[in-house]
């Protein structure tokens, strides 16, 4: 198994397409509660205040959202998609939960907000939210 780069839109694709679905906005608590984050998904923080290092607890806290029958089926492993702000983080997340074990595990390539532009600025040139797919904030 290895981690599968998916689009913002497959990605909502594949929510509607298979209710077992798992995404998990990986980002920070501030990031996922004022910047915003996808409808429907779940918060598991893969670097979070105050102490900016990786949660420890992170593989553990995403196998215990799947426990919800989602684990295994016969028709395989529920999909689990993270997502970030730009791709990168989800990536690195994505690897581990790959190494440890976890099938059918996808990164949003685009994130959140997308890369930055030439202003330096995000959600101009990609991204969840740039695509128009459906969002909230706290």
């Amino acid at each position: 198994d290895q981690l599968e780069s998916i689009t913002p839109q497959d990605a909502w694709q594949l929510c509607q397409d298979d209710a077992r679905t798992l995404l998990i906005d990986i980002r920070s608590s501030m990031e996922y509660l004022f910047v915003g984050h996808p409808e429907g998904a779940v918060h598991v923080p893969w670097i979070d205040e105050p102490d900016w290092v990786v949660n420890p607890e992170f593989v553990t806290e995403v196998r215990k959202l799947m426990l919800g029958g989602v684990v295994e089926s016969a028709t395989g492993s529920a999909p689990v998609i993270l997502i970030c702000r730009s791709g990168k983080r989800s990536k690195e997340a994505g690897d581990v939960l790959v190494a440890a074990g976890i099938h059918n595990v996808f990164h949003i390539d685009e994130g959140f907000e997308g890369e930055l532009d030439e202003a330096r600025h995000r959600g101009t040139v990609g991204g969840w939210r740039f695509h128009k797919l459906p969002w909230e904030q706290c």
